[in-house]
């Protein structure tokens, strides 16, 4: 298993290092990850369950270090993180279920 917490360590010092490598990539990250707050039409705990929604599907190991501890933090609970969760399940099993169409369309086009 990841230690979350030693992993949320290691982003805060290697971030910094691609940052100074590349700089324009790591300000245009920020830049978009700090776009949404700025609006104020969602409230951080929404923000953050989306996030760990988007995490899962992305299966991004550091989304999920960073914004678990976000969303705990923004007072998100278990239940709702867990319900969030069921969200990104769902979409990923339905895009599969509409991706099966395009195989079947493919596979019939070739027969």
């Amino acid at each position: 298993m990841i230690d979350w917490s030693a992993y949320r360590r290691y982003l805060d010092q290697s971030v910094p290092v691609l940052a100074t490598l590349s700089p324009g990539t790591v300000d245009g990250f920020t830049t978009l990850d700090q776009a949404g707050a700025a609006t104020g039409h969602l409230d951080a705990r929404t923000r953050e369950l989306i996030a760990l929604a988007v995490a899962v599907t992305t299966r991004c190991d550091g989304c999920i270090a960073v914004h678990s501890k976000a969303a705990v933090d923004a007072g998100a609970t278990k239940e709702q993180i867990a319900e969030a969760l069921g969200v990104a399940v769902a979409l990923n099993a339905g895009a599969a279920v509409v991706y099966s169409t395009r195989v079947m369309d493919a596979v019939a086009k070739i027969t």
